[in-house]
């Protein structure tokens, strides 16, 4: 083998079941195999890792054509490189088109792998494609020669009279030219598997055809100089392709990555006829840079997968911004205390105001230099955190419209802020943004005016038309709702204390930080100043209520893994600490990614923690701070009982959501990125 002395082989005999029963679905395989690899000392958590592969197959089937099927994960439940391989008999089916599979790997890779782990694994799955490699593998006699057989291509020898696999060499006859990109989910497999396949097709087709991967082992771009020169593009995608903007004006034929691995044939036939075809549909937008991606899905790629690529984009832009901001905020109330939030002239305004801001604090208890430091830090974290939402919105609009989709996104995300439109309100603006910046960069103009469109006239139009929507047809709603949510819950002050907790747990985890949370928020902490009991237990049950969804999902996260991609994990360990320190908005990323099961989840859990707070009579004379403050909340037991009690049943809810509840879009949820790319 060549493969390091200091890492173990990625394959070994006892990683090899040969001509196995398994009795039931895919699901005992993938636990059949994971069981090889705990007993090798190859996984750290076997439940854990059927779980994360197992949650991959929920994504898109991992079956092939030819009775192959390639389970794989990125997962912390191993670390190092690891294969899998079962010969089944009889075969099991894995979802691929034309049967049941005898060939399985299980491809296990440490969430923290580089790039020449993810080469390693890729090499795999581009041998899948070669008949000579599987039949030998269906032939091979022993264990042994199964792993020489995949040491071969993960770790081959060099062999110079050999010519490297993928220099495809140009036929005579070659009339067209090809470019393809391809990306799924997890980068691992299926990116190269539908490369390898694409290539093979287009050089038995006598056709040219360079291929892009944007996958796990890295992304070398196509040269500027070959798209000119290419005839057409094949996108073979799961998730949005990078640069899209690149290929405007060349002929399209889209669709997910699957189906270039099923039908690669066709697929190049169809790029060919493209080619020829003044009506084919093309990547739109301007050959001259800051080019808008097309408008509509095609070739396969459903609205449901393109409006969950649009969200997730945002999303993913937006994470940042919530654990930093959070973060600084939470340490800002460990510094400082919960009165750093009361300042008049406080630290969330300006950096400036600091200055004058530790003039008043050198009098609290704590006095000088700490207090000062958690407000230097409570004002970072509020500045961060008002990029939250024209962050979500912008690039919810860069994904639509591309580049010239970015100001006028980020402009519709601090008019939601503006007019109380909260995150739901920037979802909704980064659309109408997008979609505007789209329309405009498309109109037909002069050649010699289409330098401006990007840089000028795409940004002012789209920046003027979202925000009159935004000012006259959302901002006044939005304050009426809140208006009439304020007035509603007072006259609910008098009825049922349980009651009224419940509706105000509901409130403070329908839209996380929004305008009904919002208003949830300050009918609370607008009685505070009366100090009567009523309004402190308001005080405190909202404040229980919206510490719920971080902690429900931080306690999802990892109760349940499987369930989540890697950043989703990494955004649930952060929001540990944004959930004890009342920070609401720590969810958004989990909520915004998928609506339909985490908000009604959350909402449950707020419900739960609400009445029970005003059950147990808990109070609170701190507006905010979460944990950091329980030392101004009287009956702290019933209120540390009430706020274990919604995280524990919001955590249930979500997990059994994620686990029994799909969407109504199959296709879409099959093709849903919820991994990263």
């Amino acid at each position: 083998m060549t493969s390091s002395t200091t890492s173990p082989p990625i394959i070994t005999t006892d990683l090899v079941l040969l001509d196995t029963a398994v009795d039931g679905d895919k699901q005992a395989v993938i636990a059949r195999m994971v069981g090889s690899l705990a007993a090798a000392g190859r996984t750290n958590d076997a439940d854990g890792l059927v779980g994360a592969a197992m949650a991959r197959e929920q994504q898109s089937a991992t079956g092939l054509p030819g009775g192959i099927a390639i389970p794989h994960c990125r997962s912390p439940y191993v670390d190092t490189p690891t294969i899998g391989f079962a010969r089944l008999s009889p075969a099991v089916d894995f979802g691929a088109p034309d049967g049941p599979a005898d060939l399985a790997f299980l491809i296990a890779a440490p969430d923290s792998g580089g790039q020449e782990h993810m080469k390693l694994l890729s090499s795999l799955a581009r041998a899948l494609v070669r008949k000579d490699f599987v039949e030998a593998l269906r032939n091979a006699s022993s264990a042994d020669e199964v792993v020489g057989l995949v040491d071969g291509v993960v770790n081959p020898a060099p062999t110079p009279a050999t010519p490297a696999p993928a220099a495809a060499p140009v036929e005579k006859s070659a009339a067209k030219t090809l470019i393809a990109i391809t990306a799924c989910p997890t980068g691992i497999a299926h990116t190269y598997m539908a490369a390898d396949a694409l290539a093979a097709a287009a050089k038995e087709a006598g056709v040219t055809m360079v291929v892009e991967t944007q996958g796990s082992s890295g992304s070398t771009p196509v040269p500027a100089e070959t798209i000119a020169k290419a005839d057409a593009v094949i996108f073979a995608t799961d998730v949005g392709v990078k640069d899209r903007g690149r290929f405007a004006g060349k002929p399209v034929i889209a669709s997910g990555v699957k189906r270039a691995i099923n039908e690669p044939a066709k697929m190049v036939a169809e790029a060919v006829a493209a080619a020829d075809d003044p009506n084919a549909p093309r990547v739109e937008g301007s050959a001259g840079g800051g080019a808008a991606t097309s408008s509509a899905p095609a070739g396969g790629v459903g609205w449901g997968t393109r409006t969950r690529q649009i969200l997730l984009t945002g999303v993913s832009y937006m994470i940042p911004f919530v654990a930093a901001g959070g973060l600084l905020i939470a340490l800002g109330f460990l510094f400082a205390g919960y009165e750093i939030a009361n300042k008049p002239d406080g630290a969330t305004q300006s950096l400036g105001n600091i200055i004058a801001l530790n003039n008043s604090l050198t009098n609290l208890p704590s006095g000088g230099f700490t207090q000062y430091l958690g407000a230097i830090l409570f004002s970072l974290g509020g500045l961060a955190f008002s990029f939250l939402v024209p962050a979500l919105a912008g690039y919810i609009s860069f994904a639509i419209a591309d580049r010239p989709g970015i100001a006028p996104g980020f402009t519709a995300g601090a008019l939601a802020v503006f007019v109380g439109g909260g995150f739901i309100g920037g979802i909704v603006g980064g659309v109408i943004a997008g979609f505007a910046a789209l329309w405009i960069s498309n109109l037909k103009v002069p050649k010699w005016f289409r330098g401006l469109m990007p840089v000028v006239i795409t940004p002012l139009g789209a920046s003027l038309f979202v925000g009159l929507i935004m000012f006259f047809l959302v901002g006044r709603p939005l304050a009426l709702i809140n208006t009439g949510l304020t007035n509603w819950l007072s006259g609910l002050s008098g009825t049922s204390a349980v009651l009224l907790g419940v509706i105000l747990g509901l409130m403070m985890c329908f839209d996380l930080g929004g305008p009904v949370n919002k208003a949830a928020y300050a009918f609370a902490t607008a009685g505070l100043a009366a100090s009567t009991t009523a309004s402190i237990q308001i005080m405190a049950a909202v404040m229980a209520a919206g510490m719920v969804p971080p902690l429900a999902m931080a306690l999802a996260t990892t109760v349940r893994p499987g369930l989540f991609s890697e950043p989703e994990r990494e955004n649930g360990r952060a929001a540990w600490l944004l959930g004890a320190s009342f920070i609401s908005e720590g969810a958004i990323p989990f909520a915004a990614a998928d609506p339909l099961r985490v908000i009604p989840s959350m909402m449950f859990g707020g419900a739960v923690t609400g009445a029970l707070s005003m059950a147990f009579g808990a109070t609170s004379r701190a507006p905010h701070g979460g944990i950091f403050v329980l030392f101004a909340i009287d009956n702290k037991l019933g209120f540390v009982i009430a706020l274990l009690a919604g995280t524990v049943a919001a955590a249930v809810a979500v997990i059994a959501a994620k686990q029994f509840i799909k969407p109504g879009a199959k296709k879409a949820e099959r093709e849903l990125a919820v991994a990263a790319a």
